[in-house]
């Protein structure tokens, strides 16, 4: 196995060209920490965007920031942090959930869509990235966006790009909106509620107008109280009105405790990164999918096959544990969601395990025909990731 690692552009699409001509396909990586989501990839090599780093645009006054792909997404917000803004999705770091080192990158988070609990109020990654620049599978450089949010017809790369998982080309650089910083948040924690209760609370909450940015429910576990969290953040006299005024409106579900910032906020890291759930390292990780209301009936059908569960956005998605042997739960997890609706992704289970069960939401005949096309109009060889998402694609 060979390593490539491009610092340019140019050099980039040398690389996949060669790659394309000797046959021998290609594992895309950023900063490795999230080599065990998806399924065992049939790569022969690996490209890595490890050396294209630095932020190549920022103009705070338009809100608007790019990076090449390598860059470490702690550069990303550093950057930003220094003039009082953010990126608004609250990007996922999933090393700890993995057990891995290195770095997340800016390139990583497009690629997963790794977005956190402000993702039900703020959106997905996908839905503040403007630009991508990417190496598609015939050795060329595409550019697609570019500093202000279009309406587009036809395919719109930039979509496509985000969540794709590495398998539609070798990202090199990536063009985001930010937001201004919050002046404070809050968090308000409500204690022992039930799971029919919390969901009940949060989807209460996110109906206000008081702005919840994050939504969250832990079942209590080894004698521990069950935890339910809402988070105000925007400017302190609002938060502090808000606060009091949501309190009063969720007052059937107890008295809340309220969390300053800088005590709540490891907690939110936890929940963002997937390891509130306190999963063992052994245990096969699931995120489920659902309209929030059905969140607690999903929960309880999976109570035979889960060994733990937590919800954020609002009770809309559930991360469940399950025993890693067999198919750590995949036939009750599917069947469950193919009830209500929605769809389950297999975050972290051993490769055997990933390599035979449908690790994302299995596609209808007619949209895998459409994935399969647009695979193939973009890497015809099947250069990249091949199979990491969907078999034969």
């Amino acid at each position: 196995m060979s390593l490539h690692t491009p610092a340019t552009e140019a050099e980039a699409c040398d690389a996949v060209a060669a790659a394309r001509a000797a046959r021998r396909p290609l594992s895309l990586q950023g900063g490795g920490t999230r080599a065990g989501l998806g399924r065992p990839s049939n790569a022969v090599d690996v490209l890595s965007s490890a050396g294209l780093t630095g932020i190549t645009l920022y103009e705070p006054s338009e809100l608007v920031i790019g990076a090449r792909a390598g860059t470490p997404v702690r550069v990303l917000e550093a950057t930003l942090a220094e003039r009082g803004q953010m990126l608004p999705v609250e990007p996922a770091d999933h090393r700890r959930l993995y057990g891995r080192q290195g770095e997340p990158t800016v390139g990583g988070l497009v690629a997963t869509n790794a977005s956190g609990p402000r993702r039900f109020a703020a959106g997905a990654v996908r839905d503040h990235l403007i630009g991508v620049r990417v190496v598609n599978g015939f050795g060329d450089a595409v550019k697609s966006g570019g500093r202000v949010m279009k309406n587009v017809t036809g395919l719109d790369l930039v979509k496509l790009e985000c969540g794709a998982h590495g398998t539609l080309g070798f990202l090199t650089e990536v063009t985001f909106k930010v937001v201004p910083r919050p002046e404070t948040a809050l968090t308000l924690l409500f204690s022992g509620l039930d799971d029919a209760r919390a969901v009940a609370a949060l989807t209460r909450s996110i109906g206000t107008p008081f702005e919840v940015t994050g939504a969250a429910h832990l079942p209590g576990a080894g004698g521990a109280p069950a935890r339910t969290l809402l988070r105000l953040d925007g400017f302190a006299s609002s938060v502090a009105d808000r606060a009091t005024r949501l309190s009063a409106l969720l007052a059937e579900f107890g008295a809340p405790e309220r969390l300053a910032e800088g005590v709540a906020a490891p907690l939110w890291d936890d929940i963002r990164d997937g390891v509130a759930l306190g999963a063992g390292r052994d245990e096969a990780v699931w995120r489920v999918s659902v309209a929030p209301t059905r969140g607690p009936a999903v929960a309880a059908r999976l109570a035979g096959v889960a060994l733990r569960h937590s919800f954020d956005w609002g009770g809309g998605l559930i991360w469940v544990t399950t025993d890693p042997s067999g198919d750590a739960g995949a036939s009750s997890i599917r069947a469950a969601v193919a009830e209500v609706g929605g769809h389950a992704t297999l975050v972290r289970a051993p490769d055997a395990v990933r390599a035979a069960v449908d690790v994302f939401e299995p596609l209808a005949p007619p949209l895998g025909a459409v994935t399969a096309a647009i695979k193939a109009s973009f890497d015809p060889d099947r250069l990249f990731n091949p199979g990491r998402m969907y078999g034969g694609v």
